[in-house]
């Protein structure tokens, strides 16, 4: 892979999964593989620019890892691609978005690629995008009555529509319009 590539952090326990996903991007992406949390916080650096993260995995979840790799200040996008099926819990996780396996080569290569487009936008369309992510997952996993009923999720709806009027004031000035269209169409 040529220097300026992208670089993609592959990390799960299950080394199948890991040498699958990593396989399916080396052709386009600089890989690096990590079959456990320790040895990903490990490869974590300035270069890494997504980072696809299993929740569950021994030792050091997916979970820490998240937050060891936030509290470095570090400014990868974090895709969570894992079989745990999301909860009122991941409101108030730092990753970019959240991906239920099985996953298709197809879906991992789009997320990929929308990942690497948000790195050109500000920090506050980022933060739009992130917090769109998880009220579609949630919308998608939760039954109606359950959202109602949940105040987080409540104000997170909130915080989506305060970003999005800001971002519809900004819309104009996006480069991958698509990626923006396509957020409001999750939300849809």
């Amino acid at each position: 892979m040529a220097v300026d590539e992208p670089t993609i952090l592959v990390v799960d326990d299950e080394a199948d999964v890991t040498d699958l996903y990593a396989t399916w991007l080396e052709d386009s992406y600089d890989v690096r593989r990590a079959y456990e949390g320790r040895e990903a916080l490990d490869m974590l650096d300035d270069e890494v620019d997504v980072v696809l993260l299993d929740r569950r995995m021994p030792g050091l979840s997916g979970d820490e890892v998240l937050a060891e790799l936030r509290s470095r200040d570090l400014h990868s996008r974090v895709v969570m691609v894992t079989a745990v099926k999301p909860d009122f819990d991941i409101i108030d996780m730092g990753f970019d978005d959240y991906l239920v396996k099985p996953v298709s080569k197809d879906d991992l290569y789009t997320t990929v690629s929308g990942m690497l487009s948000r790195v050109e936008y500000d920090s506050q369309m980022q933060e739009y995008f992130s917090l769109a992510s998880k009220l579609a997952v949630l919308e998608t996993e939760k039954d109606e009555a359950n959202l109602r009923d949940n105040e987080r999720y409540q104000e997170l709806k909130r915080d989506v529509e305060r970003l999005r009027e800001v971002a519809d004031d900004s819309r104009e000035n996006l480069q991958n319009h698509d990626d923006f269209v396509g957020a409001f169409q999750d939300l849809d």
